[in-house]
């Protein structure tokens, strides 16, 4: 997806083995539909060449701020005022303890750091990816830095954890490039879930037969991932309850894992207490074994099937809706449904049975496992349709219906 379309960003570059990292996140920016403009400092020079990252953003890089060539369509020798005037912003990275010391104190003895310095504060943000040793970043002046960069208006990001060039292991690893270029997402993406607390259900769940055996269903838990991240983007802070899937959890996404049902009702009954959105996406199976045996259920050559019995598990959502409502309307519920036919006729009776505001539903047949998906919001007023596209277009789509809802929801 283009999901920065239209955008120009300014690509800065200091000194740093993580400037390979610059190239990676150089043509990610691109695939996502933004123009690039690379600036290097002499220090990022001695890692990764300029011919390296011209290829890459398909511009001539500035590395002097003594470059009289004609940036931004003027010819006045001043590349640091005009390559930050049309920036949307500008993305440091690697940024290293060096250059953001410099830009607390105002220095501005390179190009990169002249930009930064002379930006509109107003119009043009400044993010910034660290990187460096772990003691670099753990020394309490680097740690006075990125704070007072933080209150100066810079949005400075973590850092990664794990092995660095120098033997070492731990923190101060730049983030990845599909990493940085979510934040660069997330940054633009209209902040409609601020201030919100948003608890999302996914995948299926898995009810134990025997040691070896169980129920389950085809629920991939993309759905409810997909909206998790989209919630994120949208400002929330987002604690996701997944079923046995192995999706990678959404960047910057709190998880807990479920199996059963009944794991999975518990863990939600706590966690909707402080939340103020609940959007129950997970495919819960609607019944159990009565028992599981403790050995796993051995063939005996009699061809005789073993007979099971089954209880109706609990209904999660209805009895967290009904919580919700007792607290005069403190959690704002969103459900589900999965049907194979009849969707409206069958999503308006769930809404209707579960008493949520909004009941979002899907053919499951159609969507289990894809990446794309189609869905039917039904509420009080009727229903709305969202023509298929992506999983995650749809959940950005849904984040925005469910926010433009929510003033209404509340008492």
């Amino acid at each position: 997806m283009n999901d920065l379309a239209g955008k120009h960003i300014v690509l800065g570059l200091s000194g740093g083995i993580a400037c390979y990292k610059a190239a990676e996140l150089c043509r990610a920016l691109i695939k996502a539909g933004a123009s690039v403009q690379v600036v290097m400092t002499d220090a990022a020079e001695h890692f990764i060449t300029a011919v390296t990252m011209q290829a890459l953003s398909g511009r001539p890089v500035f590395t002097s701020q003594w470059d009289a060539r004609t940036s931004a369509g003027v010819d006045n020798n001043m590349p640091h005022i005009n390559l930050s005037r049309e920036a949307d912003a500008i993305v440091v990275a690697p940024a290293s303890a060096d250059f953001m010391a410099k830009l607390l104190h105002g220095r501005a003895d390179d190009l990169l750091s002249l930009m930064c310095l002379a930006r509109p504060l107003d119009k043009v943000p400044l993010i910034l990816a660290p990187a460096m040793n772990r003691e670099m970043w753990a020394h309490p002046a680097t740690q006075r830095n990125v704070a007072q960069l933080r209150a100066d208006g810079a949005t400075v990001l973590d850092v990664g954890a794990g092995d660095q060039a120098c033997g070492e292991t731990g923190d101060g690893r730049m983030l990845e490039a599909e990493e940085l270029l979510y934040e660069v997402v997330r940054f633009f993406a209209p902040k409609a879930l601020a201030g919100q607390h948003v608890l999302v259900s996914a995948g299926p769940t898995f009810e134990a037969i025997d040691p070896v055996r169980g129920l389950t269903n085809l629920s991939s838990g993309k759905m409810g991932f997909a909206i998790a991240r989209a919630a994120h983007e949208a400002g929330a802070q987002v604690t996701l309850v997944a079923g046995p899937v192995s999706l990678p959890t959404p960047r910057g996404v709190g998880r807990v894992n479920v199996k059963s049902a009944l794991n999975m009702q518990k863990t939600l009954d706590l966690l909707s207490q402080q939340a103020t959105v609940f959007i129950s996406a997970a495919a819960v199976a609607d019944w159990r074994p009565a028992q599981m045996t403790e050995q796993k259920i051995k063939k005996d050559g009699s061809g005789q099937v073993p007979t099971l019995s089954f209880v109706e598990n609990p209904d999660i959502l209805a009895g967290i809706a009904a919580t919700a409502r007792a607290r005069s309307g403190a959690l704002y519920c969103v459900g589900f449904a999965a049907e194979s036919h009849d969707l409206l006729t069958h999503a308006q009776a769930k809404r209707a049975r579960k008493g949520v505001p909004l009941l979002v539903g899907n053919i499951g047949p159609d969507t289990f496992g894809q990446d794309d998906n189609a869905l039917l919001l039904v509420d009080e007023q009727g229903s709305t349709e969202l023509p298929r596209a992506s999983k995650l277009q749809l959940a950005r789509q849904l984040v925005g219906e469910i926010a433009r809802r929510l003033p209404a929801a509340r008492p």
